[in-house]
């Protein structure tokens, strides 16, 4: 795996003959596996400079992917200056954090509106989509990706790349949640900070924000970036192998950064770890070898999603009137959200069971008792729903020892002061963290039996024949969509006898719409693949082939319904009655040809 810097300053472009060693362009990184799959992380000023090198380049990639932290200016003032997006015939898929407001695509569109830019999204020649993202586990071509909410004043992603035995992750824009870790130590366990170590653990890479220093960030607690201190422990402790600091504050030239690196390195030695420490510049390249040793460490556990936590995207605020109070309920009303209110433990306890909110913030103290007791009280008199709920400690005073909070039921905590952005983004992280909007598809009751059938047709693992295509090409025809399947739905995987050019022949099960299909009788339909609950987030929605409408019948053989006949288009649409019958009566007829299979 190659790792290319292309821009590394934070918060504003800070070009001048004082950053000329490591650069004044904001953050784009280029990242490129063996096989040649092409990922830009952020698209600040440095993707100019990207975008020209891979345009020049004789055989350079012609598609690539785009995985933009959050969508403040310095991650994607780049975008529209990305020379391959003018260039038709190619293909760049950009993702983001999923908001409770306007989506990706509008959000990066917003920067090109008239008043801004002369060129409209709409004039991009080349093809360009755009997908949201929450905090899950996802694969981009041969790259596994999982993405994780950090603690940063805009909804923030940072990204988990593992591909060619490598390990890469990437963290901007995060702050310590503890905000005395910011002078360094190791995180207690059970925090969010413990988290984090668990997200970077064990990396090859680390590109981590150490935009502070400890004895600057007293005066800007609440802006949501790193100190050198905090990253330099938290990567040695979590076994990392090198760090990159990045992010770096336009008011530190080169010289004061060449004397933060030789800070960074001296703690580093004196933590007695092996981590090699660098400060990301630009135009720095990196190849990264996988270590047999290392391999053998890797983390698996460690970066699983969080669990959904409520249908409800209520707000709950606890407490009585104040200013920090009234600045909770301003942030949820300005992202639409409902409000409910509660002065007293009963209320708060009463509308937890009865409203299910999506995040319920308790005060430091509450009709005279600390929060410890009052939390402990609302999670003991309360069961399901009220016992998983996000509970938001705020006000002054609000850090708590994680092994008290954890045993008190408190999930994180607000210290004021903060800001109403700052605010606003936890509470989207605390509504959106649940896993990738993916379901599996249970197993069919008669599973074992059916199995057994499908082995018995002789047909999976066989080439394509023309008995089946002829089906497929029909139904696109008849359709009018550029995919059809004939599939076989067994064991862990999802077999495709008859496909669309270009796609392969297996798929694991777990991301089959097909195993959906075959639980029921008749036609499963979605129309729209991002507002669907069992696909918005499968990969063969957000990755190749980019499914957005799916229909599919079930093909029933010896009384199991063995796989299935379906269609597929990157566009929404619906099937009205009469094309649904049509499905129904050309599926049948796949059925025969099924018949005529050999059997055992």
């Amino acid at each position: 795996m190659r790792i290319r810097f292309w821009g590394t300053r934070g918060s504003i472009a800070k070009a001048g003959p004082t950053t000329v060693r490591y650069g004044g362009n904001t953050s784009c990184v280029e990242l490129r596996t063996r096989k040649g799959t092409t990922i830009l992380l952020d698209c600040g000023t440095g993707a100019h400079g990207l975008g020209e090198s891979l345009l020049r380049e004789p055989n350079g990639p012609r598609e690539g992917h785009i995985l933009v932290s959050h969508t403040h200016w310095d991650h994607i003032q780049g975008l529209p200056f990305f020379g391959p997006l003018f260039v038709g015939g190619q293909r760049w898929r950009v993702y983001g954090p999923r908001g409770l407001g306007p989506s990706l695509g509008d959000v990066m569109a917003g920067q090109m509106q008239f008043a801004y830019f002369p060129i409209t999204p709409e004039q991009l020649e080349a093809d360009v989509s755009y997908h949201d993202l929450v905090e899950g586990k996802f694969e981009l071509d041969d790259v596994r990706v999982t993405a994780r909410y950090l603690n940063h004043p805009g909804l923030t992603l940072g990204y988990r790349l593992e591909a060619d035995g490598v390990t890469v992750v990437y963290a901007t824009d995060h702050e310590p949640h503890l905000r005395r870790l910011a002078d360094g130590g190791v995180p207690p366990r059970g925090g969010e900070d413990e988290r984090h170590g668990q997200f970077i653990a064990d990396a090859d890479l680390v590109i981590h924000d150490t935009q502070y220093t400890a004895a600057e960030y007293p005066e800007r607690v609440g802006w949501g970036h790193s100190t050198m201190e905090y990253v330099i422990d938290m990567a040695n402790a979590a076994a990392a192998r090198r760090v990159a600091m990045f992010h770096h504050d336009p008011m530190r030239d080169d010289d004061a950064l060449d004397a933060l690196l030789g800070r960074a390195r001296e703690r580093a030695a004196q933590r007695r770890g092996r981590l090699e420490v660098l400060a990301a510049a630009e135009g720095h390249a990196i190849e990264l070898e996988p270590s047999p040793i290392r391999a053998r460490r890797r983390v698996t556990t460690a970066t699983d999603a969080a669990k959904p936590t409520s249908p409800s995207g209520a707000v709950l605020v606890v407490g009585e009137d104040g200013e920090a109070s009234a600045l909770l309920r301003a942030a949820a009303e300005a992202d639409g959200l409902p409000v409910l209110r509660a002065r007293t433990l009963e209320e708060a306890r009463r509308l937890v069971e009865q409203e299910r909110p999506g995040v319920v913030f308790m005060p430091r103290t509450l009709g005279g008792e600390d929060c410890l007791g009052a939390c402990a009280r609302l999670r003991g008199a309360v069961d399901g729903h009220g016992r998983a709920v996000p509970l938001v400690i705020y006000g002054r005073g609000a850090e708590i020892e994680p092994e008290a909070g954890r045993a008190a039921g408190i999930s994180a905590w607000l210290e004021c002061p903060f800001s109403p952005q700052y605010a606003r983004a936890r509470m989207r992280a605390w509504l959106l963290r649940m896993p990738l909007r993916w379901d599996r598809a249970e197993q069919p009751r008669d599973e074992p039996e059916r199995d057994r059938v499908v082995r018995a047709l002789g047909l999976v693992g066989t080439p394509p024949e023309e008995r089946f295509d002829r089906y497929t090409r029909l139904a696109r025809a008849l359709f009018r969509v550029p995919m059809a399947w004939v599939n076989l739905v067994v064991g862990d995987l999802q077999f495709s006898k008859s496909r669309p050019p270009g796609l392969a022949a297996e798929l694991p099960r777990d991301a089959s719409l097909c195993a959906h299909t075959i639980l029921g009788e008749g036609v499963l339909e979605i129309p729209d693949a991002r507002f669907d609950d069992r696909a918005a987030d499968n990969p063969t929605v957000v990755g190749e082939p980019h499914i957005r409408f799916y229909a599919g019948v079930p093909l029933r053989h010896r009384g199991h319904r063995v796989g299935t006949l379906c269609i597929g288009d990157v566009r929404p649409r619906r099937l009205d009655d009469a094309l649904r019958v049509h499905l129904e009566e050309l599926g049948r007829l796949v059925e025969e040809e099924l018949e005529r299979s050999r059997t055992t």
